[in-house]
C-alpha cells in the first residue's frame, strides 16, 4: 500500500466517519485525543467510540469503558486480571462484528488490540495501529501478529517504518505527539510561578508512574530517596504530580516516610512539574520521554512483580528500558532496575545531576536534538495516512 501522494487537503473525504478506538491507559488517552482532533478536521461528522480516558472524552469520544479498567503492567499482573479484561474485549468484539465501524484504531496496548484488529480485518474493516509494538526492544515474535492484524502502523519513532518494511508491514513515521505539545523551550519560570514555587529554589520532581502497580512499587522508595536528599540539602523542594485514583497510595507512602510537609503533591499537571524542576526521579515509561523533551536531566527507575520481570527480562533485546537512552542509543541517564531500586542509590544519582551543571548542559543539547527529530505534527501526518488507507 503506497501512502505517498497528495496532501490531506487534496483528498476528498466524506464528512462523517464511524470510528472505533481503544486506548488502554492514560498515556494512550493523550495520544488518541490528539489524533481525534486531527481526524475531526478531515471528518467533521466523526463518530468515535470505544475505550478511552478523559482527554478522549473531551473531544466528544464516547467511552463504553474507562481506559483505567485495562491498565496493567507485566505479564503476571495481566494474568491476574485476565478474565475481567478479556470479558471487556469479547463484548467489544461482539458489538463491533454486529455493527462494523468504518475504521478501527488501536492505540498502543498491542496485547489487547491486535486480536480485535485481526478479527475485524478478516471482516473487511480497515485497521490501524497507533504506536508500533516495540518489537525492537522485546518480544520480536509479535511481528507475525502485527502482519495478520493491521493494515497500517502509525509509528512514533523514526526507525520503525524501515524495520516493519523488512517484515512486509506498512508503516508511516508520524512523529511523537508529545513532541508537538511540549514547547522546544519550556518556560521554567512560568511553570514555577504557576505551581507556587520559588523562582530560584532547587526543585526535584518525583514521578512514580501513572499505573497503580507502578506507584505501589515506586512511591515509597522515591519518597525515601527524597528523605535522604533533604537530610543532605534541606533547601531542596520536592513536587509530586499524581492522579486522584493514585492519591491513597501516595498518601500512605508519605505518612510512612513522614514527608507530608516536605513534598508538594499536585493533581495532574505533570508537564508543568517537569518544566519547573531541576532534575526528575521518574518511573520508566512515557514520562521519561516527556522529561527529556522538557530538557531536564533524570534518574529512571523500573520495578515490577518479580515473575513478570523474569519473563520480560528474558525477552528484552536492548540494554536499556528508558526511552531517552533507547532513542539516543546511549546511556545518557542512569537507570535502576528491580533490586537496584534502593533509596540511597536513587538519591545519590539525583544529587549527581545537581552537582554537575556541565553534564546538565550537555544532556539538554542532546534532548533538544531529539525533540526536533520527533516533532512532526502527528495529527496531520496520521490523518493523511489514515485517509490513504481508507482510499485504498
Amino acid at each position: 500500500m503506497d501512502l505517498s501522494g497528495p496532501e490531506p487537503s487534496l483528498l476528498v473525504a466524506k464528512p462523517d466517519l464511524r470510528l472505533s478506538m481503544v486506548a488502554a491507559e492514560r498515556s494512550g488517552d493523550m495520544l488518541a485525543a490528539l489524533l481525534l482532533k486531527g481526524l475531526q478536521k478531515a471528518w467533521p461528522g466523526l463518530q468515535a467510540s470505544g475505550i478511552g480516558g478523559p482527554q478522549m472524552s473531551a473531544t466528544g469520544f464516547v467511552s463504553r469503558w474507562s481506559c483505567d479498567e485495562l491498565s496493567v503492567r507485566g505479564l503476571v499482573e495481566a494474568l491476574w486480571r485476565y478474565r475481567h479484561i478479556n470479558g471487556i474485549r469479547q463484548t467489544l468484539i461482539q458489538d463491533l462484528l454486529a455493527a462494523p465501524p468504518d475504521l478501527y484504531v488501536g492505540v498502543d496496548a498491542s496485547d489487547f488490540n491486535l486480536p480485535v484488529e485481526r478479527l475485524l480485518r478478516q471482516k473487511g474493516v480497515p485497521t490501524v495501529q497507533l504506536v508500533c509494538p516495540s518489537i525492537w526492544a522485546w518480544r520480536p515474535e509479535r511481528v507475525q501478529k502485527i502482519r495478520d492484524s493491521v493494515d497500517h502502523v502509525l509509528c512514533i519513532y523514526p526507525f520503525e517504518p524501515d524495520l516493519l518494511a523488512q517484515h512486509g508491514i506498512e508503516g508511516t513515521f508520524v512523529g511523537h505527539p508529545v513532541a508537538d505539545v511540549i514547547p522546544l523551550e519550556p518556560d521554567r519560570l512560568k511553570a514555577r510561578l504557576s505551581l507556587g514555587l520559588h523562582a530560584e529554589a532547587p526543585i526535584v520532581a518525583l514521578l512514580p508512574g501513572s499505573r497503580p502497580s507502578e506507584v505501589k512499587a515506586l512511591a515509597l522508595p522515591f519518597l525515601q530517596a527524597a528523605q535522604l536528599m533533604r537530610q543532605q540539602r534541606p533547601e531542596l523542594k520536592f513536587v509530586l504530580p499524581t492522579l486522584e485514583l493514585l492519591k491513597p497510595v501516595i498518601d500512605a507512602a508519605m505518612a510512612q516516610t513522614g514527608m507530608q510537609s516536605h513534598v508538594q503533591v499536585v493533581m495532574g499537571r505533570s508537564h508543568e512539574v517537569q518544566s519547573a524542576c531541576d532534575v526528575a526521579l521518574v518511573a520508566s515509561g512515557t514520562a521519561t520521554l516527556e522529561t527529556a523533551l522538557h530538557k531536564r536531566p533524570m534518574v529512571i527507575a523500573y520495578k515490577m512483580q518479580w515473575l513478570s520481570w523474569q519473563i520480560a527480562n528474558r525477552q528484552r533485546l536492548l540494554p536499556w528500558v528508558g526511552l531517552p537512552n533507547i532513542l539516543c542509543n546511549e546511556s545518557l541517564v542512569p537507570e535502576f532496575l528491580q533490586e537496584q531500586v534502593q533509596p540511597k542509590a536513587l538519591a545519590q544519582a539525583v544529587m549527581g545531576w545537581l552537582d554537575d551543571p556541565g553534564a546538565v548542559t550537555r544532556i539538554q543539547a542532546r534532548f533538544t536534538d531529539l525533540h526536533h527529530q520527533l516533532r512532526q505534527d502527528m495529527p496531520a501526518l496520521a490523518t493523511h495516512a489514515i485517509q490513504k488507507v481508507l482510499a485504498a
